[in-house]
């Protein structure tokens, strides 16, 4: 059924044929700073970067209400969003992604332990629905043997799609809990944490040994590297104004090549190269539970957008 604000967003189309405003949540990174400060423009359409800084906090609005017209989505959050029929696209066009070895950690001082150790143990991710928990998650299975049915996972959120609950086995913690700080305390056996959160204490260990040398060794393996966000589009707005969005792909694609800070194993552009990326996400996100089916690479897509790069 559709919503009304997805009729207001039909009408505004109509209405502004030649130069449109559109909704943006497009947080700071390297790959959109030229964008957001006005290096890279359109002459086709206005983008009001209007959503909220960090990016994650605008994905239920985005996907509830329909609060933006276009922006980035995590990975996991997209792939739910396609699930249960949300009106969105994706553009073959990662903003964020990364090695992901590093990312789960403990704390040294209550004893050194190793992937298959959190077994039977507590170990806290912001939500179960997270991107990176998904990643992380996904290699402490299948490249250390780990049973994530034995994990007792911790958690602070829910997800972003109101259709989606957590599987068996989450628990959520105190509103106003610390996954860093309860590891640090030893209340959680480790935590699967991003950049943002990651303490700086010297007691922390990564859980994987040797973490950053393992995910080079996996990336030269499997030539696999995680994607964290993407950008995504209202698919009225694929439907009614395809130029407006082969546009904005090239806005991307310009302020990528103006990037500074990238790092050296980064997720590259266009839907082949990533098929393989996304592909491993969709397995990995039905295998945990976190969609309800498995989807294709090329339904994340449509004519318009498929073709893209």
């Amino acid at each position: 059924m559709r919503s009304a604000l997805d009729r207001q967003t039909e009408i505004y189309m109509e209405k502004c044929q030649e130069v449109p405003t559109l909704r943006v949540n497009l947080d700071m990174h390297p790959i959109s700073k030229a964008m957001r400060d006005g290096r890279v423009t359109s002459n086709l359409v206005r983008l009001d970067y209007c959503g909220p800084s960090p990016a994650h906090n605008g994905f239920k609005s985005m996907l509830r209400q329909i609060g933006f017209n276009a922006g980035e989505l995590a990975i996991v959050t997209f792939l739910q969003a396609k699930a249960y029929g949300k009106p969105f696209v994706l553009l073959p066009a990662p903003i964020l992604g990364r090695l992901q070895h590093h990312c789960a950690v403990y704390n040294s001082a209550f004893g050194d332990i190793g992937p298959k150790d959190i077994e039977g143990k507590r170990v806290g991710v912001r939500s179960y629905a997270q991107t990176t928990g998904l990643w992380v998650r996904g290699i402490l299975r299948h490249e250390y043997g780990v049973d994530l049915d034995k994990v007792h996972w911790k958690t602070l959120e829910d997800g972003h799609l109101a259709e989606y609950a957590d599987p068996a086995g989450c628990e959520r913690l105190p509103h106003g809990s610390s996954i860093a700080q309860r590891m640090l305390d030893g209340d959680l056996a480790a935590a699967l944490l991003g950049a943002p959160d990651m303490p700086k204490d010297p007691a922390v260990r990564t859980l994987i040994p040797d973490a950053h040398a393992a995910a080079k060794d996996w990336f030269a393996r499997e030539g696999v590297v995680p994607i964290n966000h993407m950008f995504a589009v209202h698919e009225e707005l694929s439907k009614r104004r395809p130029d407006i969005v082969r546009d904005i792909y090239r806005m991307i694609v310009e302020s990528r090549d103006l990037a500074e800070g990238l790092p050296p194993i980064f997720p590259a552009i266009g839907l082949e190269a990533n098929r393989k990326n996304l592909q491993l996400a969709i397995d990995w996100a039905f295998e945990q539970k976190i969609i309800p089916r498995r989807l294709t690479v090329d339904e994340l897509f449509d004519d318009v957008t498929g073709s893209l790069g």
